[in-house]
This record gives structure tokens, C-alpha cells and sequence, in this order.
């Protein structure tokens, strides 16, 4: 049923991006398309996703230099871009979340941070903890 719901609101917004696009220019596909102000709730929640994992605020503190389990995000938009050479803030952002351990942040270990959110979250939810977290200057 979840993956049915999943593939429906991915239709749905191939259809709106169809209706709204015109005339025929290519759709950037890393493109954030989240809503910031979701994605501050969703990241503000003690637990989050179908198996009620710890949410972000759990070991992310989004002040200076707070360290609670995971390194602070604060200014974390202006950092994201800067972690990997060629990749976006934006693709590291999204890629920290479904694959925590394809780059760990200097001073911290490895398998610590959740491991299932990218199969937890629905695509949409992760549009919007990215779209949130890339406001975080």
C-alpha cells in the first residue's frame, strides 16, 4: 500500500511539472523541491518515520558549535556544498539522510546516525528535511 502511495504522488507530480512546464525545457532534477516549512516540523519531531526512528533534532542541536550526538547544524546550507568536490549541498544533503555513512563528517563514527530513513521516509519527507536544512545558514 505504501509503495502504491509512494508511485501515485510521484505520478501526480510528473503530471503537475507536465501542466506547469510548457514548453519542453529539460526539468533539473536536483532541483530542491521540498517545502522548508514541513521539513522544519518533520526535522523538529523526537521521532520521525514509519518506525518511529529519532528525529533530527534528537542528535543535531541547530545551535553554534553544540555538539549532542552528531555535529551541530548550524550553518549547516553554507557547509553541505563544501563536504564533497562536485556535489551540491543539496545532493550531500539528501544523500546524508538515505545513505548516513557515504560521508561521515571529520571527528565523528561512522554508524551512529540511523541507517533506514531513506526506506522510513517517503521521497516527499526527504524533500522536505532537505528544503529545510539548506535554509540553515
Amino acid at each position: 500500500m505504501r509503495k502504491l502511495l509512494v508511485v501515485l504522488m510521484a505520478f501526480s507530480m510528473l503530471l503537475l511539472l507536465a501542466a506547469c512546464g510548457g514548453g519542453g525545457d529539460a526539468v533539473d532534477e536536483t532541483a530542491v523541491g521540498g517545502d522548508a516549512a514541513r521539513g522544519e516540523r518533520l526535522y523538529n519531531q523526537t521521532v520521525i518515520g514509519s518506525a518511529s526512528a529519532p528525529g533530527c533534532i534528537t542528535c543535531h542541536s541547530l545551535e553554534p558549535d553544540v555538539v549532542l550526538v552528531g555535529p551541530s547544524h548550524a550553518g549547516l546550507a553554507s557547509r553541505a556544498g563544501n563536504y564533497v568536490p562536485g556535489m551540491s549541498a543539496e545532493e550531500f544533503l539528501r544523500q546524508s539522510i538515505v545513505d548516513p555513512d557515504a560521508h561521515v563528517v571529520e571527528g565523528f563514527p561512522a554508524g551512529v546516525m540511523y541507517q533506514n530513513y531513506g526506506q522510513d521516509l517517503a521521497a516527499p519527507q526527504i524533500d522536505d528535511l532537505v528544503a529545510f536544512m539548506l535554509t540553515l545558514e
